[in-house]
């Protein structure tokens, strides 16, 4: 059944970080076979002058480039983007990652084929530092994790919390969401590190819909020193993810699903971190984060 064409999608690159990077990510928008999008760029403030001069002179009406009046830091400047959808379509695109040439048509096609979908999580490849493809164990255990599809599949309820609950194998900055319904939400401000599995999950206890499809769009820079690499090295990364799946739990009872509840409560692969942590945390002599660490894979 087909369904009306919907809009540009609008895509969001919160900045703070390789301006070089930042300029090729938007070369990947801007390379798209589809030519309905829009791309802002939210700088939060980098101290690099030369940014807003290189997007002064950009003469392409879709790219806009925004500066914030002072540092949010990322959960903010994450809503401040949320805040600033006003189309059908919108995304966080990381300011390090790709599009492939055909993400836009692959997305407006998917929409016309499931308009139920709330949230498409499309195909991913994962690069490096330098763009050659990179195998981590992070994404390993992603793809044991995600449910094999060979066509695209819709995922709801329960038993896609469940799955999430008990790891996390979505990629967030390829993530389309509908904004209308992802709206209806905030960021948590005091999970910087987690925010984007805990937004999916409210969304999926209002009764979201996530359409997971194999076909690679999208290209996924996986660095050594990225946020979350620094917050296992001093343990914040820990205490963020204890908090937020004991709140996870509650909020499943509170929803009816005692086996999302109980994914939360177990965290297994989020204990098995800690564990995969301990030798770096070691490494890097912060003993603070060698003790969250070990709390985190044997504590409650």
């Amino acid at each position: 059944m087909s369904h009306a064409t919907p809009g540009p999608l609008e895509v969001f690159i919160p900045f703070w970080g390789d301006p070089d990077l930042l300029y090729a990510t938007v070369e990947s928008v801007k390379a798209q076979t589809d030519p309905a999008w829009v791309v802002t760029v939210v700088d939060d403030c980098y101290p690099d002058p030369d940014v807003a001069t290189h997007f002064a002179r950009e003469v392409d009406p879709r790219i806009r480039y925004e500066r914030n009046a002072t540092n949010l830091g990322i959960e903010a400047n994450f809503q401040r983007c949320l805040d600033l959808a006003s189309g059908e379509l919108m995304m966080f695109m990381g300011c390090d990652d790709l599009l492939e040439p055909g993400f836009v048509a692959r997305t407006h096609a998917l929409v016309q084929m499931h308009p139920e979908a709330d949230i498409i999580q499309p195909g991913v490849r994962v690069i490096d530092d330098d763009g050659t493809p990179a195998t981590t164990l992070a994404d390993l255990v992603k793809a044991r994790l995600r449910p094999r599809v060979s066509a695209p599949v819709v995922l709801t309820g329960e038993p896609l919390a469940a799955s999430l609950l008990r790891g996390n194998w979505l990629y967030w900055p390829s993530l389309v969401f509908r904004t209308e319904r992802v709206q209806r939400f905030a960021f948590r401000r005091d999970l910087p590190i987690i925010l984007d599995l805990a937004l999916v999950i409210d969304m999926l206890a209002d009764g979201a819909a996530l359409l997971l499809d194999p076909e690679v769009t999208f290209a996924y820079r996986r660095h050594a020193t990225s946020l979350s690499g620094t917050a296992l090295a001093d343990g914040s990364r820990f205490t963020q993810d204890r908090r937020y799946f004991a709140d996870a739990a509650e909020q499943m009872h509170r929803v009816g699903w005692p086996r999302a509840a109980r994914a939360a409560g177990w965290r297994w692969t989020s204990r098995l971190h800690g564990l995969a942590a301990l030798p770096h945390a070691a490494r890097s002599q912060r003993r603070a984060g060698l003790a969250q660490a070990l709390r985190h894979a044997f504590g409650r």
